[in-house]
């Protein structure tokens, strides 16, 4: 039943955003009748799984959101802004309500009431007492229970099988069915002729006997009595006193072509071992077919490989579909007009990948909305429309998810930045000036921790506390981040993920007797190392003069505590992260393969500049390189003194 209730909470989640990306359309206008419909279906798909699943307090509160929704179907309400404001509040109470029934809680809440209150008093419901089909029952025996549905309850798409389910989990059990006129000739076959009798135990409360009949108590005839002896013992409640609490499964909706998919790979992987299993025992000139046989079976392996890593990919609507709301909110709170555009909903990446990103994401739009675009007046002032724009688009690059995140606001003041972080004194720019910085390094101050250039302190920012974590979190999924902004014009952030976190197209390189893998996503080039392109600089550090660039550059050996392979021609592998580049120098580059990336932190602890392992094809495990840290740490972001423990 657990996992069942886990499948309901999830399509609650589904069900939430459609209530809420329609009552938006509602709110502005823009509802047809298929929208309402829509949002009706929505809510009565959660309020029947609610009372399916014992969550009185989400079923009771959804039910008069649903029964506002049927007045509107029926013509006798319209779909005024107001009440679609109303019904948004109440979407986010159901949220709420979503979210405790996850933890194990009873799903009752201050604003629970508050809004519930305004709902009730909308529909003229307060000063009517609730019509019960039952009258107060003296008495403490077991209960018995008669259940007549009327013929037309299924109609009304209403299940009685569906409440026998839910007074199951109250310990009740059938003891009698009645067949009625189901064997007539003139049976309809959509109508129901069934009707129950049940008794159930004691113990059970009449209000939630109550609950479980309360929207078909037009559609069906209940009388419900106490016993007066104790009856046979019954099964207990199943649900009753059922822990909630414990680690609750996670679960991914498939798309069935992608299992399909999957079925046949595996089948045509099955084909291939079965001709590779003939060739046993087979003597001479079978090395023509076992090489035929290798190759299908490699290209089967990869095809299957990457259908199963389809099978976590997620449309990143999953993470665009809160944004609606949230922008809207924060646009009236802040007083100002802005169009949201959604572009690329359907581009797919993983799963984890997804989930991670998403708490990113929105506080990079709370900071648009709150620094970047303006109020209406300003705006106009500088011969701008009134009503911002903010453009999250997502699209897929080479191997890569790239998410942008635009607004034509008033852009990065580069002149303030500096300031601050002056003002500040971030280590970063200790001894330099801001000459030495290009736009985007000038740029990349505001994700330094505390960083915040905002003249006040606000419930939404100004504190300095979250691009540094933002960044973190994007690079700690692999990714990179920068930003483009033009005065007067807006700013674009620029997130680029993996599409996963499972696997990776890695370049093998060789340090001494030592293999490592670079990520090919931050490699630029590879060069034979010049020596006389080589200047040192103050601090042991030294610099390599590549073309009309000036890089700085790492020993790996030195780095990595490995020993370089002695009187061998040194390369250059030029990496880039976050638009840094460092020259890393290599003994050899080997081999470019796909690798399954597996967690250090998980098998034995986090190393600096290590990002993860893998297992070569010769059973050797494999370090990662951490190229977005390694560049962070030696292209002016930490001390070297980090580097040097790093080593």
């Amino acid at each position: 039943m657990d996992r069942f209730r886990q499948i309901f909470l999830e399509e609650c989640s589904e069900n939430l955003a459609v209530l809420e990306a329609d009552l938006l359309l509602m709110e502005q206008g823009k509802a047809d009748e298929e929208v309402i419909n829509r949002v009706f279906r929505a809510a009565h798909s959660i309020k029947g799984g609610a009372g399916t699943f014992g969550l009185s307090a989400m079923s009771q509160f959804t039910h008069l959101l649903e029964t506002l929704l049927d007045e509107l179907r029926s013509g006798k309400r319209r779909a005024a802004p107001a009440l679609a404001a109303l019904m948004l509040k109440a979407t986010d109470v159901i949220s709420q309500m979503r979210d405790d029934a996850q933890a194990g809680g009873p799903g009752q809440s201050e604003a629970a009431a508050r809004v519930k209150a305004e709902l009730a008093a909308l529909l003229a419901l307060e000063a009517q007492p609730a019509e019960t089909a039952f009258e107060a029952i003296a008495g403490e025996g077991p209960w018995h229970l008669s259940f007549k549905p009327h013929e037309g309850i299924l109609a009304s798409g209403n299940e009685p099988l569906r409440l026998l389910r839910e007074l199951k989990t109250l310990g009740f059990a059938v003891t009698a069915t009645e067949t009625g006129r189901l064997f007539e000739p003139d049976f309809d076959p959509q109508s129901c002729y069934l009707s129950w009798t049940l008794d159930g135990p004691a113990a059970v409360p009449e209000e939630e006997i109550r609950e479980i009949f309360s929207w078909v108590e037009d559609e069906c005839d209940i009388e419900l009595q106490r016993q007066a002896t104790e009856a046979k013992p019954q099964e207990q409640a199943a649900a009753e006193g059922q822990a909630r609490q414990g680690q609750l499964e996670q679960s991914i909706r498939i798309d069935i072509r992608k299992i399909d998919q999957l079925i046949n790979l595996v089948g045509e992987l099955v084909i291939t071992q079965s001709m590779l299993a003939a060739l046993e025992g087979e003597g001479g000139e079978i090395q023509e077919r076992l090489d035929r046989g290798l190759s299908l079976l490699k290209s089967n392996t990869k095809a299957l490989q990457e259908s199963v890593l389809g099978i976590r990919m997620l449309p990143i609507s999953f993470a665009f579909n809160r944004f609606p709301r949230l922008v809207r909110d924060l646009a009236q709170q802040l007083g100002k007009e802005v169009e949201l555009k959604l572009v690329g909903q359907q581009t797919e990446l993983d799963k984890t990948v997804l989930e991670r990103i998403s708490d990113p994401l929105v506080h990079m739009v709370r900071n648009a909305l709150d620094h970047g675009i303006e109020s209406p007046a300003k705006r106009r002032q500088q011969g701008k429309a009134a009503s911002g724009t903010l453009t999250l688009a997502a699209r897929h690059e080479g191997g890569n998810v790239v998410i942008d995140i635009q607004d034509d606001g008033a852009g990065l003041d580069k002149g303030r930045i500096w300031e601050k972080a002056c003002e500040k004194q971030l280590p970063l720019i200790q001894g330099r000036r801001r000459e030495d910085f290009s736009d985007a390094q000038l740029f990349d101050l505001i994700f330094a921790p505390g960083f915040s250039t905002a003249a006040t302190v606000s419930d939404l920012s100004g504190r300095g506390v979250g691009m540094d974590v933002v960044k973190r979190n994007i690079l700690a999924l692999g990714g990179s981040v920068e930003i483009q902004s033009q005065p007067g014009r807006g700013t674009l952030f620029r997130i680029r993920l993996p599409l996963t976190m499972a696997i990776l197209d890695g370049q093998l390189v060789a340090v001494g007797e030592e293999l490592f893998v670079i990520p090919l996503i931050n490699i630029v080039e590879s060069l034979k190392l010049e020596p006389d392109c080589l200047q040192k600089a103050g601090g042991g550090v030294v610099f390599y003069q590549l073309r009309q660039q000036t890089l700085p550059v790492l020993w790996l050996s030195e780095l990595l505590g490995t020993k370089g392979e002695e009187g061998s021609m040194p390369l250059l592998c030029v990496v880039e992260a976050a638009g840094r580049k460092l020259g890393l120098v290599v003994d050899a580059l080997l081999a470019q393969q796909q690798v399954v990336i597996k967690s250090l932190e998980q098998n034995f602890r986090r190393l600096p500049g290590i990002s993860g392992a893998t297992i070569l094809g010769d059973g050797k495990v494999c370090l990662i390189l951490d190229i977005p840290g390694l560049v962070a740490r030696h292209v002016g972001r930490e001390s070297d003194a980090d580097a040097a423990s790093a080593a």
